[in-house]
């Protein structure tokens, strides 16, 4: 059997999420890994056979997208040139992750193609999400448009839904609470970061730059460049995650038991989603409408939180059912 594992390359969810699935994949037949867009700190153990330029969401340094860059990274003449060259057709079995030139490539040539990704899940009315009116619904909807969907989130909404993949990495760790705070906000400036924690100067804060190539100090507040095994031993060890509104990385905290302060990203309506959902579990969220985070974080870090998710590993089990449903002898 050939399988084809096609994987949106913005943010590191889907990367770090993949690094779980390949091997299993690998257990049924050939696989090839296709890999569209270039905001990823997060790379991948196993060769990629098609390297695609797809359409990636430029993160902004002010906490949204930067709409200029993001349209400016766009290239429709390429894209069209990748998506009929995709020898689909080769392929018994193909599993996108969000990925829009292979999602798109099969809507056009009529082959069978199955969703394995959070946003699968928003093909569920049942999903929370707030009442209102964004451009970024459509572009979640008709993004990587698919016939079948397996999808996860932070709770079983609906027949096709599961709790989050945590990879072994994460479930291996060790969880302990060494007092520091953890940070990873990719579409905010670790300078904006800096003068913003250092108002507390008692907490000491591990931040993740995207935007830093250096780590260095300033007083209370240690920055570091994105780096997976630094961030999960500092993710191990801390007292809260502070983070935007993605899916992998809360999933991650809530798995740890740790506490949990989001912050979605402005202008991204999945993150939005996202953060309305956990703001249902009693979760603190920073809106993008509001001008003083301080206070909310003050709170956030002098006072308890109780929560308790169960994310059983269930991955192999997920794959195996898709497998044998989905692939065509």
């Amino acid at each position: 059997m050939k399988i084809l594992y096609a994987i949106q390359g913005t943010g590191n969810g889907h990367i770090s999420r993949a690094r779980e699935i390949i091997p299993l994949l690998q257990k049924y037949g050939e696989l090839d890994i296709l890999v569209s867009g270039t905001q990823a700190d997060v790379k991948l153990s196993q060769p990629v056979k098609y390297q695609l330029h797809g359409f990636s969401f430029i993160f902004g340094k002010k906490g949204g997208v930067d709409h200029f860059k993001t349209w400016m990274s766009m290239n429709l003449f390429r894209f069209r040139k990748d998506m009929k060259q995709l020898p689909l057709k080769d392929y018994n079995l193909i599993v996108n992750d969000f990925e829009p030139v292979s999602a798109w490539a099969c809507k056009l040539q009529g082959i069978e193609c199955v969703s394995l990704s959070h946003q699968a899940a928003f093909k569920s009315k049942k999903v929370p999400r707030p009442r209102t009116l964004d451009w970024g619904k459509l572009i979640l909807s008709r993004y990587a448009p698919t016939k079948y969907h397996i999808g996860f989130h932070f709770d079983r909404y609906d027949s096709f839904i599961h709790t989050p993949v945590i990879r072994a990495e994460i479930r291996n760790l060790k969880s302990e609470n060494l007092g520091h705070y953890t940070v990873y906000l990719p579409a905010i400036d670790d300078k904006r970061l800096v003068k913003l924690f250092t108002q507390l100067p008692e907490v000491t804060w591990q931040v993740f730059s995207k935007h830093s190539k250096v780590a260095y100090q300033e007083g209370n507040v240690f920055v570091e460049p994105v780096n997976n095994e630094k961030f999960n031993k500092s993710l191990a060890t801390c007292e809260g995650l502070f983070t935007g509104g993605g899916f992998e990385g809360p999933a991650e905290a809530l798995y740890l038991k740790k506490k949990l302060l989001v912050a979605p990203m402005r202008f991204q309506f999945e993150q939005q989603c996202n953060a309305y959902a956990l703001k249902q579990f009693g979760l603190p969220v920073i809106w993008g409408s509001t001008t003083n985070w301080l206070p909310i974080i003050k709170n956030w870090v002098e006072n308890p939180q109780q929560h308790e998710f169960n994310f059983p590993d269930e991955t192999a089990q997920i794959i195996d059912d898709m497998v044998k449903k989905y692939a065509r002898v």
